[in-house]
């Protein structure tokens, strides 16, 4: 009876732990599984605090962060694009706006960050030559041209559901310039490369 009520009491004060003192897993390689060594990244960028928030919680507090998506637009568009398509429609590469992942880790913004930094199958190879913020631009920016349903939009809040509408392309308007990109807020967004 005595090591029953003590494995009672052991297991009701790991049940009080606060979720936020689990630390986050490791970043993997989508394919290997191998942890993936973030110091290869541009030392640029890495105090941005949004940056800091993704590394400790795997969220991405980029999305739909109106101020920064133009930042996230130029840099997908001179980085992803070639392959991707310009609203990430795909092309070569595979579709990212739709509900539909080559990599169903992709769902969440840590395994979306696990795959562009690591790199994948075929020709997605890895991009950590960009600096962590910039990374980060780039996925909120895919996250916002999302076309599907609002249900299966894991990343997005309860109050960013609310107000989801699927992304249409504005007609006859200049998009993803340099000269928006650099609007944008650095003290928010972070440093664009030079």
């Amino acid at each position: 009876m005595m090591k029953f009520t003590k494995w009672i009491v052991a297991s009701a004060a790991v049940a009080l732990i606060p979720l936020a003192a689990v630390a986050l897993e490791p970043f993997r390689h989508t394919i290997t599984g191998d942890v993936l060594d973030i110091e290869t990244a541009p030392k640029e960028g890495r105090d941005v605090e949004a940056v800091k928030k993704f590394l400790e919680t795997g969220v991405n507090p980029f999305n739909e962060m109106k101020e920064c998506l133009p930042r996230g637009e130029y840099i997908y568009l001179s980085s992803c694009s070639g392959c991707h398509g310009h609203v990430a429609e795909g092309k070569v590469g595979p579709g990212l706006n739709d509900n539909y992942w080559t990599y169903p880790k992709n769902k969440t913004d840590k395994g979306l960050f696990e795959t562009i930094f690591g790199g994948g199958q075929g020709m997605m190879g890895p991009h950590n030559d960009l600096q962590l913020n910039e990374l980060l631009l780039v996925m909120a920016w895919i996250r916002h041209v999302y076309t599907g349903p609002v249900e299966t939009a894991k990343w997005l809040t309860p109050e960013q559901k609310k107000n989801f509408t699927p992304y249409k392309l504005p007609e006859g308007s200049d998009h993803g310039t340099i000269d928006q990109a650099k609007v944008a807020p650095d003290a928010l967004c972070g440093p664009m490369a030079k």
